[in-house]
């Protein structure tokens, strides 16, 4: 399993003052340097933190840019241009804080097979930033989707244990859904040093993206000491699932 940073608060710290300083291009090498896999950047309508400058500095300097984005026109001119190694179709609110649920792939199939074809065609992955809901999940294979991300903001925001674990169970059924149609799964929203370590035991997930959690605690620890700290969970969880194979295939000797 891998690690995507989302470093659009870093953008958000940095135009609270109007300049330059903190630099998320600055902070993508750090992610980087700290083992993360792939950079993700927001570039909103409203430009509200990720600026256009930051997505084409680290698109090109990295080749390491995880684009989210809403499907509109103007927004994938600009994403056909800069040429990040992958985009994820998200949906966007302008009065939203951040996103707030998953894309709706299955009221506009078509739209989204059109705008796949045209990226795939530049070796661009696309990915659709969904709920962990079956039709969601196979709309998504009949898009031309390559991956789809499952919304964890469910799972995380919800207190109660019982509750918890049905909205972890609706994860695996998406996960295992997904692999069975030939679609990788990412996952991420709402994730955080607590709460990941369950999701990171389901089996199939290729890659987490975490931004604010890691953003928050990088201001005590340093960022590469937070992305590092993220990823010895991640490793861990996985660790212990290779630990339960191999265990089961020496019958538990």
């Amino acid at each position: 399993m891998e690690l995507g940073v989302n470093i659009d608060h870093v953008a958000t710290l940095r135009n609270a003052r109007g300049g330059i300083f903190p630099s998320p291009v600055h902070a993508a090498f750090v992610a980087l340097e700290a083992g993360a896999f792939n950079i993700t950047c927001h570039l909103r309508e409203d430009r509200r933190h990720i600026k256009d400058e930051d997505v084409r500095l680290i698109s090109s300097l990295t080749k390491r840019l995880n684009l989210e984005m809403a499907a509109e026109d103007d927004i994938t001119k600009i994403a056909l241009e800069i040429m990040p190694r992958s985009v994820t179709f998200v949906p966007e609110r302008r009065q939203e804080l951040t996103t707030e649920g998953g894309l709706n792939v299955l009221n506009d199939i078509k739209r989204y097979e059109e705008i796949n074809k045209e990226f795939k065609s530049k070796n661009i992955t696309v990915s659709a930033f969904i709920e962990p809901d079956l039709k969601q999940v196979e709309a998504s294979k009949k898009g031309g989707f390559d991956f789809i991300e499952i919304h964890t903001g469910s799972y995380a925001d919800t207190i109660r244990q019982k509750e918890k674990s049905v909205e972890l169970e609706r994860i695996k059924t998406a996960i295992d859904f997904a692999s069975k149609i030939e679609l990788k799964v990412n996952a991420g929203h709402g994730l955080d040093y607590k709460n990941i370590y369950s999701v990171a035991l389901l089996d199939g997930i290729f890659e987490f993206n975490i931004g604010f959690s890691i953003i928050s605690h990088s201001l005590f620890v340093g960022l590469g000491a937070a992305v590092k700290e993220m990823l010895k969970i991640i490793k861990s969880a996985e660790f212990s699932k290779l630990k339960d194979a191999a265990s089961k295939n020496t019958g538990g000797d």
